[in-house]
């Protein structure tokens, strides 16, 4: 009798252990397909509780795009493939390349121009897409497989069409299981020129420096090493820090003063020169240096393992250590009027990023959450079109992420508390470390819906994705599905 007492109580103990788990695993599974409008809750922020969830009475994000009838003042073809490759360095990569090369092409415009890009997808086996990272283009081109267009399959093209209204260094990158297709070679650099040269009075050297690691080694442009620039004593060296991998970047000059002149495509108003401090280049975003290159030229430190040699003369200059103080957009450079007063908002959100065990998927692990809960039970933060937003980003997860929020640019508000005093310090990746907090605002005035994810990609394949969601907009696209688009 007390043998069968003790086997019941057993067998008791292990249910009430085992069914719990089992139930948990069996929620956590994900279906075979699903509308990134139907995951976890809406968000509301305060403001109206409008939002639209009937596909048939809203607006598809396929609608928003621009005119057919504009013809176009910049057109390229991008021929998508999954191969092997040689970098400029001459190292063999196994990855992706964009015409037979990795980085993909530079694309550069005038601004207001119309930018067309056709890509074919010749060997991408998990189909591929293309996110224009920091420009803020209508939503059906934004690139996001499954939630604005499906991923474009082996044989398959689509066409990307939008006008360069903004000024500045940005690139583009695969959104289709992108934590495998970036890394291993899918992007390129975009760079929109101001219509008019401000800048007659002395020679610009433009320095396009896409950072790259490929099989663990860091390269800029797909070289390796030092890698020599034209410049002359004189000359403004504008270098273009594009920061294309998963984790921050520091930046610093050795033999030079510089000035940041950009953070994300938006200038810095009256930057003021630095000596003996780096910048901090988040993952996915960029930072533009002014170096006026002394008679002995310069070194442009990307990461500490290479460098940009500015003149003849740069291979002489010893390179100094990393920088114990970064520059602090915070207080960097001058303040100025704003269109809009973030202290106005309609809507005020909380991310609050953490970390805790359970499943994903099926999958037992220590999983990214979202004001405390796990993908894909995450905040829909609902907004309406012409909306003054705030945000506060709160990281208590015990690692660093890149916060990158598509379709928008947000001013950087506070951290921590202490309120921004210097330029407006606009982002649209932003370096959020643990421990930190940081209030963006920014105005809803690009409709559509729109990812909010972590820029470490390999953490947003892990969940760490929110979306952004205009009232009276839908989505016709699904993840998973035929298709199996990955956006992540």
């Amino acid at each position: 009798m007390r043998r069968r007492r003790s086997l019941i109580i057993a067998c008791l103990a292990t249910g009430a252990i085992v069914l719990p788990l089992g139930w948990f695993w069996w929620s956590s599974l994900l279906p075979g397909e699903y509308s990134v409008m139907d995951m976890g809750y809406v968000e509301y922020g305060g403001g109206s509780t409008d939002h639209v969830h009937d596909e048939h009475n809203t607006i598809s994000v396929a609608d928003l795009g621009v005119s057919s009838q504009r013809e176009a003042d910049v057109e390229v073809d991008l021929v998508a493939r999954q191969e092997g490759f040689t970098l400029a360095s001459g190292r063999t990569i196994d990855g992706f390349t964009l015409n037979g090369e990795s980085p993909g092409p530079l694309i550069e415009a005038t601004q207001g121009e119309l930018v067309e890009v056709r890509v074919l997808n010749e060997s991408v086996e998990d189909g591929m897409s293309l996110h224009w990272h920091g420009i803020d283009v209508p939503n059906s081109m934004d690139g996001v497989a499954g939630v604005t267009q499906d991923a474009v399959m082996v044989g398959e093209e689509f066409t990307y069409r939008f006008v360069a209204d903004q000024v500045g260094t940005y690139w583009y990158h695969s959104h289709q299981v992108s934590h495998e297709q970036v890394i291993g070679g899918l992007f390129g650099t975009v760079i929109v020129h101001p219509a008019e040269n401000l800048r007659d009075e002395q020679r610009v050297v433009e320095v396009p420096a896409a950072v790259h690691i490929y099989d663990g080694r860091r390269t800029v442009n797909g070289e390796e090493g030092d890698v020599s620039v034209a410049a002359s004593p004189g000359d403004a060296a504008r270098v273009r820090v594009i920061n294309t991998d998963n984790g921050p970047m520091p930046v610093w000059v050795s033999g030079a003063e510089y000035r940041v002149v950009a953070v994300d495509g938006y200038d810095i108003n009256e930057p003021t020169r630095i000596e003996g401090d780096g910048v901090l280049v988040t993952a996915g975003g960029r930072a533009d240096l002014e170096v006026v290159v002394p008679p002995g030229g310069a070194r442009v430190e990307l990461g500490g393992n290479t460098a940009l040699l500015l003149g003849a003369d740069a291979g002489t200059i010893a390179p100094t250590p990393a920088p114990q103080e970064s520059v602090d957009f915070l207080t960097y450079g001058s303040p100025t009027d704003l269109d809009f007063n973030p202290d106005d908002a309609d809507r005020d959100f909380e991310y609050t990023i953490g970390r805790r065990p359970g499943f994903l998927d099926g999958k037992p692990g220590l999983w990214w959450t979202v004001n405390g809960h796990m993908y894909p039970d995450l905040p829909m933060f609902a907004v309406s079109e012409g909306d003054i937003v705030q945000m506060t980003i709160t990281n208590s997860s015990g690692e660093v992420h890149p916060m990158h929020l598509h379709g928008h640019h947000a001013i950087v508000v506070a951290r921590d508390g202490q309120p921004a005093t210097g330029s407006p310090w606009w982002v649209d990746s932003l370096n959020v470390r643990d421990g930190e907090s940081y209030d963006i605002a920014f105005v809803a005035d690009n409709p559509g819906i729109w990812m909010d994810h972590c820029h470490n990609l390999p953490h947003a394949a892990e969940g760490l994705v929110a979306h952004l969601m205009y009232s009276g907009y839908s989505t016709p696209y699904l993840v998973g599905g035929e298709v199996n688009n990955e956006p992540e």
